[in-house]
C-alpha cells in the first residue's frame, strides 16, 4: 500500500471526525471535548508504537527529532483546540473547509522552509482549494 492509500485513508477519517466530534461537542466545553480526544488518541498511538517499534527507539531518538515532534505536537494540540471551539460554534460542513485550509499553509511552509518546489500546478491547485474553501465556507 502506497501513499496514496494512507493519505486516502487519512481523509476518510478526517471527515468522520469532524462529524462525530460535532455531534460529541454540542452539549460539552470544547477544551474538555479535546482533552478526551487527546487521551484516547495518546493511549492508541503508544499501545500502538509499544507493539510495533523496539523500546530503545524511544530512548535512541534524536534531539532534532525529539524536538520538531514536540513542535508539531503543540502545533497539533493548538489546531485542534481551536478546531474543536470553530466545531462548538458552527456548521462542520463550513468549518471543515476552513480548516482544510491548512492544505495550502503546508505548500507555503513546504517551499519556505522545506525548499519544495512551487509549481503553476501546484499554485492553481492551492488557488482551487483557497477557492473552494472559503466557497463552502460562505453558503
Amino acid at each position: 500500500m502506497n501513499w496514496i492509500f494512507w493519505a486516502l485513508l487519512s481523509a476518510f477519517f478526517a471527515g468522520a471526525t469532524a462529524v462525530l466530534a460535532k455531534i460529541g461537542v454540542s452539549h460539552v466545553d470544547s477544551n474538555l471535548a479535546t482533552a478526551v480526544r487527546t487521551t484516547v488518541i495518546l493511549v492508541v498511538a503508544w499501545g500502538i508504537a509499544f507493539a510495533t517499534v523496539p523500546l530503545h527507539s524511544v530512548v535512541e531518538m534524536s534531539r532534532k527529532s525529539l524536538l520538531f515532534l514536540v513542535l508539531s505536537g503543540l502545533a497539533t494540540g493548538l489546531s485542534w483546540l481551536c478546531y474543536f471551539r470553530a466545531l462548538q460554534l458552527g456548521e462542520a460542513s463550513r468549518v471543515a473547509p476552513i480548516d482544510k485550509l491548512s492544505v495550502v499553509f503546508v505548500i507555503i511552509f513546504a517551499a519556505l522552509f522545506l525548499g519544495e518546489r512551487l509549481t503553476p500546478a501546484t499554485i492553481a491547485g492551492a488557488a482551487l482549494i483557497a477557492s473552494g474553501a472559503i466557497l463552502l465556507a460562505i453558503q
